[in-house]
């Protein structure tokens, strides 16, 4: 392991060297690496020292798990669905109505409307010798008033649902309330108003310090209560008395004074000496669960990770290093890059122990720095969407407060992953919807930012100018086409076989015309090719360029004599026969040769004239290249060789789920990203995407509409990959197809029927007239009815009709088969 690259550096054809620079330089490393993506809130205050940075408070955020297709970046579960839920206008005039009935019937009583009825019970149970201008009446009258009027307030709350009105409004007010005032005084007082974490305070300390607030807490009510600190604590109570206040009024105000104070004493000694947390513990202690009482230096298997601090050296010995780098990012010198690839290297020096000192070695030196990529970045030059590498996710919208989306789904937002990507995506949707702008370019952003972790190899393949990223985000910019373009595209695939190669290049060349092919498949083309490229690669030590390959093909003579010539001197034999054979077929009505000559010269062009290359394989690159943390883009000439980029959009797909299905290293997860998948998709390429799931690699493709495949293969597409995506403005004839694999769900479906009521009576029948006349409507009767149905998901009507602007719907599933049922997703949220 080398400790300045600890992936190793890799050329474009996959072989190990250092890296050759490409068109575009690398951008410049800032003094100071940027932070994640948005910026985290204000931070906290650490227990040991000062406060957290930005970074620090973004890493140690809560991430819980989450269903696939969650952002799970401090995501909060919805409360549990209330079916009988009261809105809220009727819940507050209930509750307003139940109050004024209270109200009135205690004035009622209280000035003895409802005469003295109500005081029976107080007279029943006082002695007779209590008169009423003794203080023993007034105190036990006055607690008998406190019992019935706590009674009505609870009889007239229950009533009007005042402790629902409470959850619902008072409740979050508070804590809005409560997080101002934090938020306000906590620069004041950070050590009071946001104390240290209580769960890594050991236990016997934390049995002290509760022990010692609560003796705290007595000790300032006694010295109250006799009077050593003056009477400053009862000025309240003086300050808003009132002279002319009898002697029950000053006794049942003071008493109720005594009880806030100490109250409020209480709830500042359980603050100070945390009662909740040693009550947790008590509680999980009595459940046989374990006790977190540990500090945050030295964290156990029971104890919270702390990102921040890593764990995992601290736990292999590695404290130096462990230190260093939590060092440099509480001091802001590391950022999420930093940190997702340094777990990366962590992850191999745990695979490799050998590599410990090596590793460590690097990061005392470098520092955040450390195990860099191999084109020097540690960041991006621009980032457009919300990312989180502690999770690898990246956020695309928000999950719509709709009632067609699961409510747990509702109003959380929305992610893509390698976990969901290495099932494949299929994007739907007219041009002009977003695919690019609001999936294709956060996808590619999240994919460059894990391959500079060295978690990740990524191909997008894009028109010329469609914007999927800057130069600078890519090691490799291959412009087919551009005559400045550094890099060319081997358009073998980076193999040594030809027979391998002939199946690769058939399927590029005549992969959309297999229906019309003898044999309804390709296998007669790669045929074709084969008897060709191996005797070519034989002679010559490479494998033919597209002029010589379109030669071969026409069946010039001059070409297959000279090939015939080459064989022959290097004593290949058995391989002359392969070009009889090829000069046989060539004869025979049906041969796929002039088809494949008529495709391969659509790159025969003089636009492409230095492109295609066989003969300097240092600038050619190769998809053979993914098992390196390669950022790869490949741009097609669209606009003026439409049929030529499609061809070669075929071609990269075939030859990417051929060298991800065959890599000997399948630890980093390599996508392949399309952007137009128009005429791109066959029946090898389906089977192709299906084999990804298992080879830790996956393919995100965009379609403007299912027309553009094949009608055989729309079912089977949709049925191959595992994430969908229909967009808005999608066909009625597209939503069909989505809603055929969403499937239905059972729903309960409630039917309302109007029956005229017939009065027989005279006077009945007078007021149904009058009624008639009146409102002009016939007296009717309402039946209900609640059935459980089955329905479609989503209907092909609603996808092509009900899905708003900038929305989508999506429907996720994981490598491990996990699932989410489709949610309509709000791309601008």
């Amino acid at each position: 392991m080398a400790t300045e690259d600890t992936y190793g550096a890799s050329d474009t054809r996959g072989h190990a060297g250092p890296p050759r620079p490409g068109p575009h330089g690398a951008p410049p490393m800032p003094a100071r690496p940027p932070g994640p993506v948005p910026a985290p809130p204000a931070p906290r205050g650490r227990p040991d020292g000062p406060r957290d940075s930005p970074f620090v408070t973004w890493l140690r955020a809560p991430r819980p798990v989450v269903e696939p297709g969650v952002w799970a970046y401090e995501h909060r579960p919805r409360p549990p669905e209330e079916p009988g839920r009261v809105p809220g206008r009727q819940l507050i005039s209930g509750a307003l109505i139940a109050f004024l009935c209270g109200w009135l019937f205690w004035s009622l009583l209280w000035n003895g409307y409802l005469g003295p009825y109500w005081t029976w019970p107080l007279r029943a149970v006082i002695p007779e010798s209590w008169d009423a201008n003794t203080k023993e009446w007034y105190e036990a009258s006055y607690v008998y008033y406190a019992l019935v009027f706590g009674a009505l307030a609870a009889l007239f709350g229950r009533i009007g649902r005042w402790p629902e009105l409470g959850r619902r409004y008072a409740v979050p007010a508070g804590r809005r309330a409560a997080a101002l005032v934090r938020q306000g005084l906590g620069r004041r007082f950070p050590a009071l108003l946001e104390p240290p974490r209580p769960e890594h305070i050991p236990e016997g300390t934390l049995r002290a310090r509760a022990a010692l607030s609560l003796a705290a807490a007595v000790l300032l009510w006694a010295l109250c209560w006799n009077g050593a600190l003056g009477t400053a604590w009862l000025w309240p109570l003086e300050r808003f008395g009132d002279p002319s206040w009898t002697v029950a009024d000053w006794s049942y105000a003071a008493y109720t004074y005594y009880v806030l104070f100490t109250g409020a004493l209480l709830l500042l000694a359980a603050r100070a000496g945390h009662w909740s947390e040693l009550r947790r513990r008590r509680n999980l202690a009595r459940e046989g669960g374990p006790v977190r009482e540990t500090a945050v230096a030295q964290p156990t298997a029971t104890a919270p990770r702390d990102l921040a601090e890593w764990p995992a050296l601290r736990a292999a010995g590695a404290h130096a290093a462990a230190e260093r780098l939590a060092a440099d990012a509480q001091a802001g010198l590391m950022n999420d890059v930093d940190h997702a690839r340094i777990e990366r290297a962590w992850e191999s020096v745990q695979a490799r122990p050998d590599r410990l000192t090596a590793f460590t070695d690097t990061v005392l030196r470098h520092g955040a720095a450390a195990c860099a990529h191999p084109s020097g970045a540690r960041d991006l030059p621009v980032r457009a969407a919300r990312h989180d590498l502690v999770t690898r996710q990246v956020r695309i919208g928000t999950a719509a407060d709709d009632e067609r989306n699961p409510y747990a789904h509702r109003g959380a937002g929305s992610a893509l992953e390698p976990a969901l990507l290495g099932t494949s995506l299929l994007a739907v949707g007219p041009s002009g919807c977003g695919k690019t702008s609001r999936l294709v370019r956060p996808v590619l952003e999240s994919l460059c930012l894990q391959a500079l972790a060295g978690r990740a190899a990524v191909v997008a393949v894009g028109a010329a100018g469609a914007g999927l990223a800057p130069d600078e985000a890519f090691d490799v910019v291959v412009g087919i086409g551009r005559p400045d373009s550094a890099y060319d595209l081997d358009l073998y695939g980076g193999t040594d076989d030809p027979d391998e190669a002939a199946a690769i290049l058939a399927e590029g060349l005549v992969g959309d015309l297999t229906a019309a092919l003898p044999g309804g498949d390709s296998r007669r083309a790669a045929t074709t090719l084969a008897q060709l490229l191996g005797p070519f690669r034989a002679a010559h030590d490479r494998f033919p360029s597209v002029p010589e390959l379109r030669e071969l093909l026409d069946g010039s003579s001059a070409a297959l004599g000279a090939l015939r010539a080459a064989l022959a001197e290097g004593g290949h034999d058995a391989l002359v026969r392969e070009i009889d054979a090829r000069e046989r077929q060539a004869l025979r009505p049906g041969d796929a040769g002039p088809v494949l000559a008529d495709r391969l010269a659509l790159l025969d062009r003089p636009a492409f004239a230095r492109f295609f290359s066989t003969t300097d394989p240092g600038r050619t690159f190769s998809l053979r290249a993914l098992e390196h943390p390669l950022r790869v883009r490949i741009d097609l000439p669209e606009r003026g060789h439409a049929e030529a980029s499609r061809l070669l959009a075929r071609l990269v797909l075939a030859q990417f789920t051929e060298c991800a299905a065959g890599r000997a290293d399948r630890s980093l997860f390599a996508c392949l990203v399309l952007d137009d998948a128009t005429h791109t998709i066959t029946a090898e390429a389906v089977r192709g995407l299906g084999r990804l799931r298992s080879a830790n690699a996956g393919a995100v493709l965009t379609l403007r509409t299912l027309d553009d495949v094949p009608e055989a293969l729309r079912s089977t597409l949709l049925g191959s990959v595992g994430c969908r995506m229909a967009f808005s403005g999608v066909t009625t004839w597209d939503g069909a197809r989505f809603a055929e694999v969403w499937g239905k769900e059972w729903v309960q479906t409630r039917d309302v029927t109007d029956r005229q009521v017939i009065a027989h009576e005279p006077l009945t029948r007078a007021l149904h007239v009058l009624r008639h006349v009146v409102t002009g409507r016939a007296v009717t009767a309402q039946s209900v009815t609640v059935r459980t149905v089955e329905r479609e998901r989503w209907s092909a009507s609603e996808l092509a009709h009900k899905v708003p602007a900038g929305h989508a719907v999506l429907s996720v599933s994981s490598v491990r088969g996990g699932s989410a049922p489709p949610v309509l997703v709000d791309l601008e949220g």
